[in-house]
């Protein structure tokens, strides 16, 4: 490779060098915490759909994101008497919580349930993969929501949708009372 002298050779490795200097920057960045990055959200997702991990309400809220024991409070599922108490699991709102944590590097959604986590987005008309798409109702004060999915496109969401089940993608149009798109 030419060092010394202009032309086109010292053009050619200033341009090689300024390359590798951003592919290098690149590559050892991290991703700041509480970035939202989509493609990373609906990546993570599919990982988590592989580790076919079960439903349990409460499922997901310890203090840190990720699969813990639920709870049998407010529990109204089919089965019975309600497992989720010994069972290590997420519900549908600890499923988004553990995504988004792993995608953004901190705990962006927190602990709370659907209806928590509604209120710290904001709804889009145009859904991008990796948001967020919840069922519930408008009311007068806010959204009352029972239920959340990651938006992968094509009418398409993974979710922790109910006890029995793993985390799983399913058709948006499964649920009747689609609320909408959010985002952060």
């Amino acid at each position: 490779m030419e060092l010394v002298g202009g032309g086109d050779g010292m053009r050619r490795w200033r341009l090689a060098a300024g390359a590798a200097a951003l592919v290098l920057l690149v590559a050892t960045a991290s991703v700041p915490l509480g970035l939202y990055v989509p493609e990373n959200v609906v990546r993570i997702a599919y990982e988590i759909e592989q580790r076919r991990i079960v439903y349990s309400w409460g499922g997901g809220h310890a203090e840190e994101p990720g699969p813990s024991k639920g709870t049998c409070k407010g529990y109204r599922g089919k089965i019975q008497p309600c497992p989720a108490a010994r069972t290590r699991g997420l519900d549908c709102s600890g499923f988004a919580r553990w995504v988004y944590a792993l995608a953004s590097g901190s705990d962006v959604l927190g602990p709370g349930n659907t209806d928590d986590h509604v209120r710290r987005m904001r709804r889009v008309q145009v859904a991008m993969p990796g948001d967020l798409v919840f069922f519930g109702k408008i009311t007068k004060k806010a959204p009352k929501t029972h239920h959340v999915g990651i938006y992968l496109g094509n009418g398409k969401m993974m979710n922790a949708p109910e006890t029995g089940a793993v985390v799983r993608v399913d058709d948006i149009a499964r649920r009747k009372d689609f609320l909408g798109f959010y985002r952060l």
